[in-house]
C-alpha cells in the first residue's frame, strides 16, 4: 500500500489525546467518601480527578498554558532516536526544565528515566518492525514532560510532545510506570502524521484503538511476548493496589478491565450489539474503541506468534495508506484491513482469514468467506 507522507501542517497542530477517559475521571470525582466495602479513602483522589477534568476540558479548548507551535528540532537522519525529557516541576507551563537529553546518563528521577526508556523502545519498535523512522517517518524528535501539575491523573499527547502526570497516590500511580501508556500516547502522534483520523465518533474510536493496538504491541515487543501469552491490557500497573482493577482497558475482553466501588465497571462493549451512541467523549471514542480492539486481538491470537508480525503489519499498512479516509467508520476500516491482508499475504492466506474472522467476532462480517448470523453485519 502507498504510504502517507508527513505533513508540515500537522507538526504544529495542537491536539489533546489523553489515555484516561473523561467518564472514568467523572466517576472518581463523584466519590469523595470512603468506598463502600473496600475501606479505601478517596477524598484526595476525588479532588484530584475533579481538578484533572477541569484542566483536560480547558486543554481541549486550547487554553491553560497550551503549548504554542514551535520549530521542530533537527531530525534524526537514520539510526537512533532524539529524545528530550523535561520536568514541569508540578506546574502546567510546557515544556518545563530540560533534565535528560539523548545520550545523557540516568537522572535518578524514576519518572524521567521511565519516560526516556519508553520513548526509546517505541522508536525502536517502529524502526525495527516496520522500517518507520520515528512517528512521522522522517526522524521526528521525541519529547516528553513529566511531573505535570500536581497529582494530575492523566497522560496526553499534545501534537508535539508526551505529557505525564504523577497520579493522585490513591487510585492512580505515576503514568510513566506503564509502557503501554507511553506507547499509546506516542501512537497518537503516529496517527496524526500517518492518517489524521478525525477524533469523533467511529473514526475517533479507531484513532483510540490504533493507539491501544500499537501501545500493547510495543509492550509485547519489549517483553518478547507472543499473542497467546500476552495480557492485552492497556495501562496495566497504573491502578494502585487498593483498586479492584487490572488496567484501563482489556483488548481481548472489553468490559472486564476493572470493577470497583469507586471506578464502577468497565463500560467498553465487546461487539456491535453493545455499541454506545453518545455525545460524550467525542462520541464515545474511549468506549467504542473496545470493538476494533477485540477484532485485532482476536485476529492476532488466531494467527499466533508475535502479534506485531502479521496482524500488526496489516494494521500498519492500513494506518499508513494514503487512501484511508480521515472519517472512515468501522465497516470501512474492517474492509480495508481484510484487503490489506490479502494484498500483502494473499487472498487465500491464513492472515486474511484471521483478520476477517476477527471482525466477524465483533459483529462485522467483511466478505462471503465468513459465516453470517443475525448479529453479524456484512460489509
Amino acid at each position: 500500500m502507498p504510504s502517507r507522507s508527513s505533513s508540515p501542517a500537522k507538526s504544529s497542530q495542537f491536539v489533546f489525546r489523553s489515555v484516561v477517559p473523561p467518564f472514568l475521571l467523572e466517576r472518581i470525582a463523584q466519590h469523595a467518601a470512603p468506598s463502600s466495602g473496600q475501606g479505601v479513602a478517596v477524598d484526595h483522589a476525588s479532588s484530584s480527578a475533579a481538578r484533572t477534568l477541569a484542566i483536560d476540558r480547558e486543554l481541549v479548548r486550547g487554553r491553560i498554558d497550551a503549548p504554542k507551535p514551535t520549530a521542530i528540532a533537527a531530525r534524526a537522519a537514520t539510526g537512533g532516536p532524539r529524545r528530550s525529557i523535561h520536568d514541569a516541576e508540578n506546574d502546567r507551563v510546557l515544556p518545563g526544565r530540560l533534565v535528560r537529553a539523548e545520550g545523557w546518563p540516568s537522572s535518578g528521577d524514576v519518572s524521567v528515566d521511565e519516560a526516556y526508556e519508553g520513548l526509546g523502545v517505541t522508536f525502536e519498535f517502529f524502526r525495527d518492525v516496520y522500517g518507520r523512522n520515528s512517528l512521522d517517518g522522517g526522524g521526528l524528535p521525541l519529547d516528553a514532560t513529566v511531573h505535570y501539575d500536581r497529582d494530575y491523573d492523566n497522560a496526553f499527547w499534545d501534537g508535539e510532545r508526551m505529557v505525564f502526570g504523577d497520579g493522585d497516590g490513591e487510585v492512580f500511580g505515576r503514568f510513566t510506570a506503564s509502557l503501554s501508556v507511553i506507547a499509546h500516547e506516542l501512537a497518537h502522534g503516529f496517527t496524526q502524521y500517518a492518517s489524521g483520523l478525525e477524533y469523533s465518533g467511529q473514526s475517533g474510536a479507531l484513532n483510540e484503538s490504533l493507539s491501544d493496538v500499537f501501545g500493547v504491541l510495543v509492550e509485547q515487543f519489549a517483553l518478547g511476548q507472543n499473542a497467546d501469552n500476552a495480557s492485552w491490557l492497556v495501562g496495566q500497573g497504573l491502578f494502585l493496589p487498593a483498586v479492584q482493577g487490572r488496567a484501563l482497558r482489556s483488548m481481548i475482553e472489553p468490559g472486564s478491565a476493572y470493577d470497583d466501588d469507586v471506578l464502577g465497571r468497565d463500560p467498553q462493549p465487546a461487539d456491535m450489539d453493545g455499541y454506545v451512541e453518545t455525545r460524550s467523549d467525542n462520541g464515545g471514542v474511549h468506549i467504542n474503541s473496545g470493538i476494533p480492539n477485540r477484532a485485532f486481538a482476536s485476529a492476532a491470537i488466531e494467527l499466533g506468534g508475535p502479534a506485531w508480525d502479521r496482524a500488526g503489519q496489516v494494521w500498519f499498512d492500513v494506518a499508513t495508506d494514503s487512501a484511508l479516509s480521515p472519517t472512515i467508520d468501522f465497516d470501512g476500516f474492517a474492509a480495508a484491513t481484510v484487503a490489506a491482508a490479502a494484498n500483502r499475504f494473499g487472498n487465500e492466506s491464513d492472515v486474511r482469514r484471521a483478520v476477517s474472522k476477527g471482525w466477524s467476532t465483533v459483529g462485522i462480517a467483511v466478505d462471503d468467506h465468513e459465516p453470517s448470523d443475525s448479529t453479524t453485519r456484512r460489509v
